[in-house]
């Protein structure tokens, strides 16, 4: 049950574990995925998208003074610094979590960085297309990415016209996003970046527009098929393709079940429930009824974001409870651990899994979970005696049991509920999901 929270959401909140054992599995997993659930979200209310105000990088800001440039700078890192404080706000205020976990999802999966776009409200415009489109028709996602804004300035596409193509968009669309490595040319990377050219950003306007001219209106071959394509055409060309579904269906098992690949016969059936209609809600409807989903050797590192956003769920934490300046110090603390939202490393996403378990990881969690346990309510950690405390914390955080060597540790620090609930949120059984 606990997995079925961690991994179609971020964890439980106070008394969320308690209340999911009693009405059992199969009604969780009903709730987590009930499409309806989303319209009822008061998290969502509670934590309306910031106003980031109007567009700071223009045309010609390269011509700008050093004043003018800095000024700019500022006022980009203060729209980035609300922007992302404001998603980590969502996703610990939702009541409908899978939206968020989904958008997170793909997030990594078109992973696109503020740190080249340089424009959050593109982003912003990014993040709720993941949101609007996250968990229905893989083909209206993969259409709307293929022409966003954002992703567009990422990968150079607003560059692309016919008198020169540019392939970065396809190749990444083919190699990382709808298909995968193996599957496509060199040759067929050449004639995609055909079919992709012609599209400009609109900054002011958060807008992809096609400008006729700079288009190839001639006949293009790609993955076998021979026609005029155009962007449209094109990903439904590759989402039709065999090893697309595979792809799809293995990358979101990738992120919310295991790194290792699921089994021939689980990716069949997880396939077969994606269907014609490439549908991303009944794929994890699947997904949770597959009794390899329980397995508890399938276990997985909670991600730095992960691993907060279940901290502040856990000790039921309201939407504007966190002042600013706590904000900034959490900002600050997942890019110390390398991960804040917005800004992606690569094309290729954040890692996975193990890799988050470093030395240094270690020392800067602890330091963001005690910055956590000076602003939150831990009470019914406090209000029972130091013996008692550790079992109190192991059930604020939704952690079925502590290995010895963890009792002792946390043993040792029981006089204070504070660190005792930083040192506990550090530990083995926290970080990992089970």
């Amino acid at each position: 049950m606990r997995r079925l929270l961690d991994r179609f959401g971020f964890g439980p909140r106070p008394g969320e574990l308690a209340s999911a054992k009693a009405a059992g599995f199969a009604a969780t997993a009903a709730a987590l995925l009930d499409p309806t659930a989303p319209s009822r979200d008061a998290g969502v209310v509670a934590t309306p998208a910031p106003s980031l105000g109007a567009e700071v990088l223009r045309p010609g800001a390269a011509k700008q003074d050093a004043a003018a440039k800095k000024q700019a700078v500022r006022a980009i890192a203060s729209q980035e610094l609300t922007l992302a404080g404001w998603w980590l706000e969502r996703m610990v205020a939702t009541e409908a979590p899978l939206v968020e976990r989904m958008t997170w999802f793909w997030h990594g999966h078109f992973a696109t960085s503020e740190q080249k776009v340089r424009s959050p409200r593109l982003m912003q415009h990014q993040n709720e297309t993941f949101r609007q489109q996250g968990t229905g028709s893989m083909t209206t996602l993969a259409k709307s990415m293929i022409v966003d804004p954002a992703m567009m300035v990422w990968l150079d596409a607003q560059q692309n016209s016919v008198r020169a193509p540019n392939e970065n968009l396809a190749r990444e669309a083919m190699e990382l996003f709808l298909l995968g490595i193996g599957h496509y040319t060199e040759d067929d990377v050449r004639a995609a970046a055909r079919a992709l050219t012609g599209w400009t950003v609109d900054r002011t306007n958060i807008a992809a527009r096609l400008l006729p001219r700079r288009h190839d209106n001639n006949t293009k071959t790609i993955l076998g098929a021979t026609q005029n394509f155009d962007a449209d055409s094109f990903v439904e060309l590759v989402l039709s393709q065999q090893a697309s579904p595979r792809f799809i269906a293995g990358r979101i098992w990738y992120r919310l079940v295991s790194t290792t690949p699921p089994p021939a016969d689980v990716l069949d059936r997880l396939v077969a429930a994606y269907g014609p209609n490439r549908d991303v809600h009944g794929l994890l409807v699947a997904l949770a009824a597959e009794p390899a989903f329980r397995d508890t050797a399938r276990t997985m590192v909670k991600q730095p974001v992960e691993w907060l956003v279940g901290l502040l769920r856990a000790v039921g934490v309201k939407p504007g409870q966190l002042p600013p300046t706590v904000v900034h110090a959490v900002v600050n603390g997942l890019q110390a651990l390398g991960q804040v939202p917005f800004l992606p490393p690569n094309v290729g996403g954040w890692p996975a899994d193990v890799a988050w378990l470093t030395t240094s990881a270690a020392l800067t969690r602890l330091k963001l979970a005690e910055a956590v346990a000076t602003r939150v309510d831990l009470t019914s950690v406090s209000a029972v005696s130091a013996a008692a405390r550790p079992e109190a914390v192991r059930v604020l955080l939704g952690v079925d049991t502590w290995s010895d060597r963890t009792k002792a540790a946390l043993a040792k620090v029981a006089g204070d509920a504070r660190p005792l609930f930083a040192i506990a949120a550090c530990a083995p059984e926290y970080l990992v999901s089970q």
